[in-house]
């Protein structure tokens, strides 16, 4: 999913973008160390921050996004203006914004050197998707790393999410 091959018309896009294999996203998700969260929130109860205390669960490094919450601190890092103020190497730009949002956020990710542009549930622009894997990014649109990581790792199936079978009992693995 990193350069679109050439030539590509629009249905082989969509149908790029339309179902990611598991080898894709489970590889994505042991590659990236850094993630910068843009959109990310300091409210406790909005999704962007269970998602980002999850990832740092996970062992991974989150740092937040977000111009009006540029310097407080959420889950102990600090919140950065935007991507160009972050201080360290970012492999995954993850967006908890609207979809016509998007375009710009791409562009800072490819100057900045990003790996990979996933934006999140609900989230999708082919054109920023176009941009970013022309300069070589791998993109991902409309998934949660939050719940691939859960689902990739079994956390989630025990639950039924996956196995469409509720129980208490977690599965024995295999």
């Amino acid at each position: 999913m990193g350069e679109p091959a050439a030539g590509e018309d629009e249905a082989a896009f969509q149908a790029r973008h339309a179902a990611y294999p598991d080898e894709l996203i489970r590889d994505l998700l042991r590659r990236v160390k850094v993630i910068a969260m843009v959109g990310a929130s300091a409210n406790w109860n909005r999704p962007s921050y269970f998602a980002m205390k999850y990832l740092q669960e996970k062992g991974y490094r989150v740092i937040p996004v977000n111009p009006r919450e540029a310097g407080k601190t959420v889950l102990g890092e600090v919140v950065q203006a935007s991507l160009k103020d972050i201080p360290v190497a970012i492999d995954m730009v993850d967006c908890f914004r609207a979809s016509a949002a998007i375009e710009p956020i791409a562009q800072e990710a490819i100057a900045i050197g990003a790996k990979v542009l996933w934006m999140q549930l609900g989230v999708r622009n082919d054109a920023a998707a176009r941009h970013a894997e022309a300069a070589g990014l791998t993109t991902i649109m409309n998934r949660c790393p939050k719940i691939e990581y859960g689902r990739l790792s079994g956390e989630i199936s025990w639950l039924g999410v996956t196995s469409k079978v509720i129980s208490s009992r977690r599965q024995k693995k295999v």
